[in-house]
């Protein structure tokens, strides 16, 4: 089994399917709960959340959705976050998997110069840190939290082999 980049990848889009699916049971109260130190409601961290992964998406790509998640007005529902996910997500293993993670981006309209690989980076911080944020949300108002870390991942692939 080869290992690298794509894996991380990959964990990330497992990470963020199980946390959608563990969201999408949520009552309103709870998902618009807030807490300092947060982004914001868990329903406004999973719009960040995957509007910016869109968006690293879309570094590598240059292809847009035809209406952006940033430039959403409103919470998009868990069925439209989920779809969106598993887009940008699976772009993004497969720019691991494929790019030249060397080439220099001009970012913010050009006025930000950092090399393919930064952005790759980022796109895994910050999915932890959000996934973090809503999981402490989710722990402080008593709601069981899935199994979100490498090794709940493991298991899951473990699972999977044995089907």
């Amino acid at each position: 089994m080869s290992t690298g980049l794509p894996d991380f990848f990959k964990h990330n889009l497992w990470a963020n399917l199980r946390l959608l699916d563990a969201c999408a049971e949520l009552s309103d109260a709870q998902l618009d709960a807030t807490m300092i130190g947060t982004f914001g409601s868990i329903r406004e961290t999973l719009m960040h959340m995957f509007a910016s992964e869109e968006g690293y998406a879309w570094s590598f790509t240059k292809i847009k959705p035809s209406l952006p998640l940033k430039e959403f007005s409103t919470f998009a529902g868990f069925d439209e976050l989920r779809r969106r996910a598993e887009m940008s997500g699976t772009a993004l293993i497969t720019i691991a998997e494929q790019e030249d993670l060397s080439q220099i981006f001009y970012l913010d309209g050009g006025t930000y110069k950092c090399a393919a690989v930064i952005v790759a980076i980022q796109a895994i911080n910050h999915g932890v840190d959000h996934r973090s944020q809503i999981a402490t949300m989710m722990s402080l108002q008593g709601i069981e939290l899935p199994a979100l870390d490498a090794w709940g991942y493991n298991d899951a692939l473990a699972e999977n082999i044995g089907k």
